[in-house]
C-alpha cells in the first residue's frame, strides 16, 4: 500500500459529490481521522483516514492553486 501524504489546505476532489452540488473539499484538519470542509456549503465532516484515502480522486495542493 502506497503511502499518501497530504497538509493543511489542500484541496481535495471526492468520488462522490456533496448535496450542494460539490465534490470539492479543504483538508482542515489531519490526523487518523481527516476533518474536511466543503467548499461549496461550508459544511464540516470527520472521515477515517482509511476511507479517505479510498474515497480519493484527485489532490490539489495550494501551490497548484497560486500559480
Amino acid at each position: 500500500m502506497e503511502s499518501k501524504n497530504y497538509t493543511l489546505g489542500d484541496r481535495v476532489v471526492l468520488k462522490k459529490g456533496h448535496p450542494c452540488g460539490t465534490n470539492d473539499w479543504e483538508i482542515v484538519r489531519l490526523g487518523a481521522d481527516i476533518k474536511l470542509k466543503c467548499t461549496g456549503c461550508g459544511r464540516l465532516i470527520f472521515m477515517p483516514r482509511i476511507e479517505f484515502n479510498k474515497k480519493i480522486k484527485k489532490v490539489m495542493s495550494k501551490e497548484d492553486e497560486d500559480a
